[in-house]
C-alpha cells in the first residue's frame, strides 16, 4: 500500500497485520494498527549499548540511557517528569550489552505530546550536572547493595571468565570506580555516536494508521546523525571451558553459573538448539535438570539453562542455587544429564512434547500491545525477517532428532564447562 507520507508494504502476520512503514525522510518502523484500544505503545533501540562504553569508564552506556528522560530541550528533570505526568505517558529507556532501548506508551489522544517528549529526550537531552550527580548516586547505590549478593557476584565473575578483556566481560551498569570516572562529556560524546538514524529499529503497536505514524517518524528522529560512529566489537568465542572459579561470600547457599559455547541466532542450527534448551532446561518444571536437581533429589529450589546469542558472541548457560554442603553434588549432577544429553540425545517424546510445548505457548509473547512492540523490536534486531513470527512455528515444527543431535554436538561436544560460583561451596 502506497501513502502520501510515506510507502507501507502489508505482510500477512500472527498475531495481526504487520505493516512496514518507511517514512518521507527514510526512517523504517514496523506496525500493528489496532483501534481496539486507545493505546499507542513504541519500542525503539539502538545498537550499541554497554559495549560502546569507553575503556575504564564501563557504566556510562547505562548511566545514559538513565538520564535521557531526566531533562530535556528547555525542561529540567523535574519539568520534564511533569510534562509526563500530565498526560499519562510512560518513557524509559535502558542499555543491554548490545543495544540502547526506549519504551514509549501513551494514550492515542496524546500521541502529538508523547512524541514531542521523545524526540526532546533523544535530540535533546540536557545532561544537567544535578541530574547526572543524582542519576550516579543511585547507580552507586545499587552497585553498594550488591557488592556482597552472590547472585550478582556470580553473574559478573561468570561473564568476567566467559570474555576476558572484551566489552561482554565488563559489567553492564559498570563498578564504582568506573561509574565515578564517568563524566559529563563522555556522556554527551556516547549520546552523539550512538544515537543515530542508521543503527535504530522502531516499532508501534495500537490506534494509530500508517500515514501519522510516518509523519511522526520524521519529526521524531529526523534530527539525530544520519550514522551512528560506533566503536567495531570484536566476535569473541566464550573462554575458560574446563575452568572452576569460586567468589568467597559468607552465605550458607552457593549460586552456581555455568556455560559452554552456543550457536548464533540466525544459524540454522538455533531452533534445534532452542528446543534442546527446552528439554535440558529451559523448560521449567518438564526439564530433565528440574527433574534430576529438584524433584529426585530436592537439591534446589530451581535450576534452568538458556541461550545467550549475543552480537559477536554466542553461548549457552545455566544456573541453580543450592546449600553450600550439596553444591558439588549440584554440579556433578548436572554435568550427567548434559553428558547423558549429548552420547543419548533426547528421546522421541521429549521432543514432540518440547516442540507442542514450544508452539503452544508462542501466542503468550503477544497478549499486550506492549510485548507485541517488543517483539517486534528484538525481531528486527536480529535480523530475522518482518515474516518471521508467521514462520516460527513451522520452524520449531520441522526440528527433528538427528537436527537435535547435531545442535548437542555443537552446544555440549567440548566436554568442559565454564563454572563459577560465589559462596562457601564444600568438595568445589
Amino acid at each position: 500500500m502506497t501513502f502520501a507520507a510515506g510507502a507501507t508494504t502489508a505482510v500477512s502476520a500472527s498475531p495481526r497485520m504487520i505493516e512496514r512503514v518507511v517514512s518521507p525522510g527514510g526512517i523504517e518502523a514496523w506496525l500493528v494498527e489496532e483501534h481496539a484500544v486507545p493505546l499507542i505503545a513504541m519500542e525503539i533501540a539502538f545498537v550499541g549499548g554497554a559495549a560502546q562504553d569507553p575503556a575504564g569508564k564501563h557504566g556510562a552506556g547505562y548511566l545514559l540511557a538513565s538520564l535521557l528522560d531526566e531533562g530535556a530541550g528547555p525542561y529540567d528533570a523535574d519539568a520534564f517528569q511533569e510534562k509526563l505526568a500530565e498526560k499519562a505517558i510512560e518513557l524509559h529507556f535502558t542499555a543491554d550489552r548490545d543495544a540502547w532501548r526506549g519504551s514509549l506508551k501513551t494514550l492515542a489522544r496524546h500521541a502529538d505530546e508523547a512524541f514531542a517528549l521523545l524526540r526532546l529526550a533523544l535530540c535533546e537531552p540536557r545532561l544537567d550536572t544535578a541530574a547526572v550527580e543524582r542519576v550516579r548516586a543511585q547507580v552507586l547505590a545499587g552497585l553498594r547493595h550488591e557488592a556482597k549478593d552472590p547472585d550478582t557476584l556470580a553473574n559478573r565473575a561468570f561473564f568476567a571468565a566467559a570474555f576476558p578483556n572484551h566489552p561482554y566481560g565488563h559489567p553492564i551498569r559498570g563498578t564504582l570506580d568506573s561509574v565515578e570516572a564517568v563524566g559529563r562529556a563522555d556522556l554527551d560524546d556516547l549520546r552523539r555516536r550512538g544515537l543515530a538514524r542508521s543503527n535504530l529499529v522502531v516499532s508501534v503497536v495500537g490506534a494509530i494508521d500508517a500515514a501519522t505514524l510516518a509523519r511522526h517518524l520524521d519529526a521524531v528522529f529526523g534530527a539525530l546523525p544520519a550514522t551512528a560512529d560506533l566503536v567495531e566489537v570484536p566476535e569473541i568465542a566464550p573462554d575458560g571451558l574446563g575452568s572452576r572459579t569460586v567468589v568467597d561470600v559468607d552465605v550458607p547457599q552457593s549460586v552456581i553459573r555455568f556455560g559452554g559455547p552456543g550457536i548464533a541466532r540466525r544459524d540454522p542450527d538455533f531452533m534445534p538448539a532452542f528446543v534442546l534448551n527446552h528439554i535440558l532446561g529451559g523448560g521449567a518444571f518438564t526439564s530433565r535438570l528440574f527433574q534430576e536437581v529438584r524433584e529426585k533429589r530436592g537439591l534446589a529450589y530451581g535450576v534452568s539453562t538458556g541461550l545467550m546469542p549475543l552480537r559477536r558472541a554466542a553461548m549457552f548457560t545455566g544456573g541453580t542455587a543450592t546449600k553450600n554442603e550439596r553444591a558439588a553434588e549440584s554440579l556433578a549432577v548436572i554435568r550427567e544429564e548434559i553428558g547423558k544429553l549429548l552420547a543419548e540425545g533426547p528421546s522421541a517424546d521429549e521432543l514432540a512434547k518440547a516442540k507442542q510445548y514450544l508452539i503452544g505457548s508462542y501466542a503468550l509473547n503477544f497478549d499486550t500491545s506492549t510485548k507485541i512492540a517488543s517483539q517486534l523490536v528484538q525481531i528486527a534486531l536480529e535480523g530475522l525477517g518482518i515474516d518471521y513470527i508467521d514462520r516460527r512455528n513451522d520452524l520449531v515444527a520441522a526440528v527433528t532428532a538427528e537436527d537435535l543431535r547435531r545442535a548437542a554436538q555443537r552446544l555440549y561436544g567440548a566436554g568442559e564447562l565454564l563454572v563459577v560460583v560465589a559462596g562457601r561451596p564444600v568438595g568445589l
